[in-house]
């Protein structure tokens, strides 16, 4: 992955780089500091299925701790162009296949995710943080939306040149903190001018100042992802169980893809037979656990409770245990439940995610 990053974007300039696995109660995925990245254990489950947030913590030593976001209205400038990193170091180490697959479930998942987000919040230029917390921001805005951003620019201008342009912007700005208009002047100056007309100035104010995702921008495709489109909805109706549907054999993507595009609640069979086919409940894989277990919840498939609740009690990243707080909050006995759990798990909380959770369960349920 070093080697990747270096060949595309510029020598690593920090000297040394190791990786701290830190213990489950780790609020985040990753943390880039420089020289040392602080990584989750939640990362390991056995088949490398998750080495992208690897990927995303050394792309850092460029985005974020190489050239620094001087505000964090600008946090895109971090995570968006990490996440674009990050996507283009999968695709050189482990194929195009894979990156492709993690673009197409990042992009759906901020569709979904955009309804409920405040207008001024779902643009890449943030107008105004007043009276929030940087980190209760919607990271999909930023992270998803900001690499939807370059890779609109790679469609426009090339691969090539846009890979000329982030290694010219990595060296120039080399230990400096970095605005939306310093990126802006840069743009003007270097890809735009030397392809006008290429990204019109309407569009690029429509990706930086607007809400929601440009009309104009082209979605990640996957054949992977579309044949399991196709699984499901055979499986939904009847026609084939999972087994004739190969399932067993679906990496985590695609089983986080197939559990991610079922309906609110399914019946009780076929809870069993998605339990049994794809061994969810008591899964170590958090992407899984996090799809599956509001699921199971909203279900109320009682097989899954006693695995729900060692979950939470084992796993302190938010990513994967406040969806499944959130669906025990959405009734008055999962509310009770959850309470109960967060009393036995908070110990082992980071303070982060204690505080996080107990925000939660203070709300009012949701409609």
């Amino acid at each position: 992955m070093i080697e990747v990053a270096e060949r595309l974007y510029g020598p690593y300039r920090w000297g040394r780089y190791d990786q701290l696995i830190l213990p489950a109660s780790f609020p985040f995925g990753g943390m880039e500091n420089p020289r040392l990245a602080f990584i989750t254990p939640t990362v390991i489950v056995g088949d490398k299925s998750l080495v992208s947030l690897i990927a995303h913590e050394l792309a850092h030593s460029w985005s974020g701790n190489l050239v620094t976001n001087a505000t964090w209205r600008d946090e895109w400038l971090n995570e968006g162009f990490t996440t674009y990193v990050e996507g283009r170091i999968v695709e050189a180490v482990y194929g195009k296949e894979l990156a492709d697959m993690e673009a197409v479930i990042a992009q759906r998942e901020l569709r979904e995710a955009l309804p409920g987000v405040p207008g001024p919040q779902q643009r890449l230029r943030v107008a105004s943080l007043a009276g929030l917390d940087p980190d209760e921001t919607p990271s999909e805005i930023a992270y998803t939306k900001g690499r939807w951003f370059l890779a609109t620019l790679e469609q426009r201008f090339g691969r090539a040149a846009l890979d000329a342009f982030l290694r010219r912007w990595f060296e120039r700005h080399a230990f400096q903190s970095v605005t939306t208009e310093d990126l802006v002047a840069a743009l003007r100056a270097d890809l735009l001018a030397r392809r006008p007309g290429a990204l019109p100035e309407a569009e690029l104010a429509a990706w930086l100042d607007g809400g929601g995702v440009p009309a104009s921008a082209v979605p990640a495709t996957s054949a992977r992802l579309a044949a399991v489109d196709a699984a499901r909805a055979r499986w939904l109706s009847g026609r084939a169980d999972l087994a004739a549907l190969g399932a067993a054999r679906w990496s985590t993507q695609e089983r986080a893809y197939f559990l991610g595009g079922l309906p609110e609640t399914l019946a009780r069979p076929q809870l069993a037979a998605l339990d049994a086919a794809l061994a969810l409940t008591g899964t170590p894989n958090g992407e899984l656990a996090e799809r599956w277990y509001p699921l199971a919840i909203r279900s109320d498939y009682a097989e899954a409770r006693p695995a729900i609740a060692a979950f939470l009690e084992r796993v302190g990243r938010r990513k994967h245990i406040l969806p499944i707080y959130r669906a025990l909050a959405a009734t008055p006995q999962g509310r009770e439940l959850a309470r109960q759990i967060f009393e036995r798990a908070r110990p082992g909380y980071h303070p982060i995610t204690t505080a996080s959770v107990e925000a939660l369960l203070a709300a009012p349920p949701g409609p």
